[in-house]
């Protein structure tokens, strides 16, 4: 399955161990862990690295000795540690003081302690993990069982069992919370499913095809989404769903091929009786019966808005065979409406002869000048208006250029009202005080001031101010 085969990353995170721990002498220079006997010694040299001083600041020094407390050091620089009643040999290291000997061994029992701390720090962490859990605690099992420090070994392996319940507790409610969000995200997963379904379910003659491939495509981004950013679920309930969706696709992109099939016919048919209709209007177009001929030109309208649709292109290149057939029929009933329409054309050079006295009043150069033009246009669109009709071509023509004229003369009009706005001039007004006002204060500013670089700057703003009140002037 395509889509379920997005893998979810499992986040890695380090475990107790691998933390950073207190600082340590580095293992070039520490001692190992079980030094061979003093006999051993006494037979063959031993080669025993010196070691670094220990890390300063780590540990407290009450930290120390109270690890240093269970320990001792013997003449050898044999290090032996308590546990109980007992006592154990957890290390040598003969060249270095009995106190330095010690002390390495305490901070080594602090640096055990302090994987513990950190484990249980970490399993109060909302991310941690079952196997990082499991590989802790597996690693520290091994280096508390007999550990080569000096401490309270008891109560280091005693916070370690308290450690192995937390853990298992812990593990349990990963467990819990991972199968919660496993059923959350069956439940999401499902949703998208059910839309899809609803949509498969929804497809009919009304079906908006376009929208409806958007919502899928939509749905299968979402169902991509959430693969990603979610838990990994089980494989039986990952391939259920994809099956459930996408059977919904394959029904909505089946019953799309077939309206696409169903759309060509229709358009083929469409085509053919356009084809007809523009046939018929190139055998009705030279007629001179124009009341018969008109309602047939109607009637092949009619039939032509029925027909449906042949496709954009095919439409365009049909219309215009029709439009062209139409049009040279009409054009020749307006020529001869024309021809007998002596009135319309005796109207028309009425309004011409007065469209030549209105356009002599413009240009107009002032307020005067566009008052009496405005008179005389008045008188002039009086006379107009009970001329009449004209023919319809012209119509358009000469009523942009009488209303061109009318233009002209309002735009002096305009502008003679804008320069005398009471409105305006109190604005100005207003502004010029309030910069009056504004620089009289800077002046006292400037008068006052010492520092010579804010005088400079107020100066500054006072000749912007003064440039202002010129501007208005």
């Amino acid at each position: 399955m395509a889509d379920e085969n997005v893998t979810e990353t499992e986040n890695t995170t380090e475990t107790a161990e691998q933390a950073t721990s207190p600082a340590v002498p580095t293992p070039a220079a520490m001692p190992k862990p079980h030094a061979p006997s003093p006999a051993a010694f006494a037979k063959k040299p031993a080669a025993v690295a010196h070691v670094a001083a220990p890390a300063t600041g780590t540990y407290t020094d009450a930290q120390v000795k109270e690890a240093e407390a269970f320990g001792r050091v013997d003449d050898n620089g044999t290090v032996f540690v308590k546990e109980g009643e007992t006592e154990r040999e957890v290390g040598q290291f003969p060249d270095a003081s009995k106190e330095e000997a010690l002390a390495l061994y305490a901070r080594r029992f602090l640096d055990l302690k302090a994987k513990l701390d950190l484990l249980a720090t970490r399993l109060n962490s909302p991310n941690v993990k079952t196997r990082e859990i499991d590989d802790s605690l597996k690693t520290l099992a091994e280096e508390t069982a007999e550990p080569a420090v000096v401490g309270d070994i008891a109560a280091l392996k005693a916070q370690f069992q308290e450690l192995q319940a937390t853990a298992e507790a812990k593990k349990t409610e990963i467990a819990k919370a991972r199968k919660a969000a496993v059923a959350k995200a069956v439940e999401e997963r499902t949703k998208i499913v059910e839309k899809a379904e609803e949509l498969a379910a929804s497809l009919g003659d009304n079906t908006n095809w376009r929208s409806t491939a958007d919502k899928f495509r939509a749905l299968f981004d979402e169902w991509q989404q959430h693969q990603r950013s979610t838990v990994r679920i089980d494989k039986a309930d990952a391939d259920a769903l994809w099956k459930r969706f996408s059977s919904a696709r394959t029904t909505f992109n089946q019953a799309r091929r077939k309206w696409a099939q169903a759309r060509d016919n229709e358009r083929n048919q469409a085509k053919d009786v356009k084809e007809a209709i523009i046939a018929e209007a190139n055998e009705l177009k030279d007629s001179t019966a124009w009341g018969e001929t008109s309602r047939k030109f109607n009637d092949l309208m009619d039939r032509w808005k029925k027909a449906g649709r042949a496709g954009r292109n095919e439409d365009d290149a049909l219309w215009a065979q029709f439009r062209e057939a139409a049009d040279a029929f009409f054009n020749a009933r307006q020529a001869d409406r024309d021809q007998i329409s002596s009135s319309e054309k005796e109207n028309l050079a009425k309004k011409e002869a007065l469209l030549v006295k209105a356009e002599a009043l413009v240009p107009v150069a002032d307020e005067k000048a566009a008052k009496q033009a405005r008179q005389a246009l008045a008188a002039i669109q009086e006379e107009w208006d009970q001329i009449g009709y004209v023919p319809r071509d012209d119509m358009r023509r000469i009523e942009n250029r009488l209303d061109a004229v009318d233009k002209q003369i309002k735009a002096v009009e305009d502008a003679a009202w804008k320069q005398a706005d009471p409105e305006a001039d109190a604005r100005k007004s207003s502004f010029e005080v309030q910069l009056t006002a504004q620089l009289a204060e800077l002046d006292e500013k400037i008068a006052a001031e010492t520092d010579e670089k804010k005088k400079a700057k107020l100066e500054a703003e006072k000749a912007t101010k003064e440039q202002w009140l010129n501007a208005i002037k």
